[in-house]
């Protein structure tokens, strides 16, 4: 299976996202505001990614299809660190039938 990250998006309809607040733009990081929550500090999250059916904010397009995200350049460390085929990749694809 070759996963096409720009065609899936499954990653960012599955996964709670969370960082370091100092990552967020509002404390000098790249992460920009509005797109996450302070909860505390030394913990922020991706809006959308805690949802009942998690959707990271910062994704455009249709899951399966076509996507992309707003922040890219911008995006947190977890979103930079995962890694398209890896098992939690897999899980994504899975959970939104994207297995094959």
């Amino acid at each position: 299976m070759t996963a096409d990250c720009k065609e899936c998006g499954a990653c960012c309809a599955s996964f709670r996202v969370d960082f370091h607040p100092s990552c967020g733009e509002v404390r000098g990081g790249l992460v920009p505001e509005g797109f996450y929550e302070e909860l505390t500090p030394s913990l922020a999250r991706m809006r959308g990614t805690d949802d009942a059916r998690p959707r990271c904010r910062a994704l455009n397009g249709r899951i399966g299809q076509a996507v992309s995200c707003r922040i890219y350049e911008e995006r947190p460390d977890p979103c930079r660190e995962f890694e398209a085929g890896s098992p939690a990749c897999l899980r994504a694809r899975r959970r939104h039938a994207l297995d094959h």
